[in-house]
């Protein structure tokens, strides 16, 4: 069976897909009934990372670089291009909200999907273009070219040529987010696009210099204004603005779903873009697009007050914070801030510190890298070889978080020591700055104003994160022995060995199947990471722990409901043997 039938089965089978889409790094799946579905289960198929339930029956399986592939191979199965009965939307909602108490915050999810949702499909150009800035940062910074970010600073065409192949990208931003968001809400994706290309297009930005343009105070900030009919207009340049397009997308959506219940279907394909653009166009220009830039200017202008009054403690807070933001998606507006920041300041100190949280997320991902080697952990030695390329080449996250550190809650502790190491060599260092948007990765340093600080705090936060993780280690006993027990299945066997039990392993088995509630109470029993032998009870009540310890075991502990370990030592393969044969007896 391939890794996409097998995930389809986990999830349940077709008929409790509702729909399936991707992201970076993880498979998304809305369910008719996410409550049977056993997340251990999902996490045994080959090639995934990890398993996120989530409200709403939203479930999602982290499938690292190869999630393109493994969609693809799910879409190509034949059981998904049966179609089953579609469910109508109001048994969608109900699907929605079932799951009790978590259901009841489906919301919460559903505006954090939507922001991520904006920007997850352009992440691979926003990655390519931050390499390209990267080149340039790094050629200034040898003094190939001069100052690549000062507009005053007239480079020779060549690198004219060359710097315009970043610009394609972040200049252009709104409309790629106008795209996503709209789509996203359900709205005409192509309608967003040009609502939102009207404020972008240069005769936009002309009307600030004609002859009855002028100028006034708004919010403390000077902008350029002219009449259109007498009402105001507000002139800005919205390139690389991503407030605008996510606001003007949040009243698209429901005007569009609003025009298609009162238009008859075979006049919709014609009125209902026509009419939603005739509202849109003007309420975007005159008022969504200037409440965009000012809500974004007021955020950006509080992260910046706090770091005018101590960027020391800026420096401290954001890494420490980060950890927490990003699983619940509060980071892509800070994203949003930091284009803003660029835009309006020239360049940006929030991704400087946050270098600080990525890369000790990194070195907590080769700690667990390095254990799982040692202890011949093959499954999550995958899990963490995958998200430790995806960080440190690509900067990306997810895959460490969702994949591994979401699952061990011992590691969170070892990463945020990291993330202050980190943040307190910037913070005493000094400020930190950018001025592009990058992914903080190996290959994206050179982007950074002080090279050697940036360098030093985040090796700084990387070796830190990553010896926290090997000393300490990042599971419970339990844990380890279950990681162990993959890599002695791992390996491969020869011919079968006789395993040899005396009379002491064969009298202290008995001793243990009685203290376990007798041979009907044990549904199996194993051998584990070679000292201890895990058995499975029907009825763990049955189980008298102060008896297994009397009859010399070194512990007893029930790690899942009926699943026992008990610590046997050396010989736990011949007491395991022994209970097998006092079970087979019976």
């Amino acid at each position: 069976m391939s890794a996409a039938q097998e995930v389809v089965k986990a999830v349940g089978g077709r008929k409790n897909i509702v729909s399936l889409s991707h992201c970076a790094t993880r498979l998304r799946f809305q369910l008719v009934d996410s409550s049977d579905i056993k997340v251990e289960t999902v996490e045994t198929i080959k090639g995934v990372m990890g398993a996120v339930p989530q409200s709403g029956n939203r479930f999602q399986i982290i499938m690292g670089g190869a999630v393109q592939s493994v969609y693809n191979e799910i879409q190509e199965l034949p059981e998904m291009a049966g179609s089953s009965t579609p469910l109508t939307d109001a048994e969608l909602k109900a699907a929605g909200k079932a799951g009790g108490v978590r259901g009841k915050f489906a919301w919460v999810d559903s505006f954090f999907e939507f922001l991520s949702d904006s920007f997850r499909p352009i992440l691979g150009a926003l990655l390519g273009a931050s390499l390209f800035i990267t080149f340039m940062a790094l050629m200034s910074t040898l003094g190939v070219i001069g100052n690549w970010a000062d507009p005053r600073t007239e480079l020779p065409p060549s690198w004219q040529f060359v710097n315009l192949l970043w610009q394609s990208v972040f200049v252009f931003l709104p409309l790629m987010v106008a795209y996503n968001a709209s789509k996203k809400i359900g709205a005409d994706p192509w309608v967003g696009f040009a609502i939102m290309a009207l404020v972008m297009l240069p005769g936009f930005r002309d009307l600030g210099g004609i002859e009855g343009a002028y100028s006034a105070t708004i919010a403390g900030s000077d902008v350029t204004l002219v009449d259109i009919f007498g009402v105001p207009l507000t002139i800005f340049d919205y390139s690389s603005q991503v407030f605008p397009p996510l606001l003007m997308a949040g009243v698209l959506g429901p005007l569009y779903k609003g025009l298609k219940r009162i238009i008859p279907e075979n006049l919709q394909l014609i009125f209902v873009p026509f009419l939603a653009m005739l509202v849109m166009l003007p309420l975007t220009a005159f008022l969504i697009g200037p409440i965009g830039v000012y809500v974004g200017a007021w955020l950006a202008s509080g992260l910046q007050a706090i770091n005018a009054i101590s960027p020391f403690i800026f420096a401290i807070m954001i890494p420490l914070v980060y950890p927490f933001m990003v699983p619940l998606g509060l980071h892509w507006p800070i994203n949003a801030i930091m284009l803003l920041n660029i835009q309006t300041l020239g360049f940006d100190y929030i991704q400087g510190p946050m270098g600080a949280w990525n890369f000790a997320c990194f070195g907590a991902t080769a700690g667990v890298l390095f254990l799982a080697w040692r202890d011949r952990d093959a499954a999550m030695r995958q899990t963490a070889t995958g998200a430790l390329a995806a960080g440190l080449l690509g900067g990306i996250s997810e895959p460490s978080l969702y994949g591994i550190h979401l699952r061990f809650k011992k590691i969170y502790p070892r990463m945020l020591t990291g993330c202050l190491v980190g943040g307190l060599i910037l913070g005493f260092g000094g400020s930190v700055t950018t001025k592009a948007f990058v992914f903080t990765s190996l290959l994206t340093i050179p982007a950074f104003s002080n090279i050697a600080l940036y360098g030093g705090a985040v090796a700084a936060a990387f070796f830190t994160s990553m010896l926290m993780v090997i000393i300490f280690d990042y599971r419970t006993p339990e844990q380890k022995a279950a990681s162990r027990r993959s890599g002695v299945e791992d390996e491969p066997t020869s011919e079968p060995r006789v395993i040899v039990v005396g009379d002491v392993e064969t009298n202290q088995a008995k001793q243990w199947v009685a203290a376990l509630g007798g041979e009907a109470n044990i549904n199996g029993v194993e051998l584990i990471a070679e000292t201890r032998v895990r058995v499975n009870v029907k009825d763990s009540s049955m189980v008298d722990v102060e008896a297994l310890q009397r009859s010399g075991l070194a512990g007893a502990v029930e790690v899942t409901p009926g699943v026992w370990h008990l610590v046997a030592g050396l010989e736990a393969e011949q007491y395991t043997e022994g209970i097998r044969r006092r079970l087979a007896s019976v």
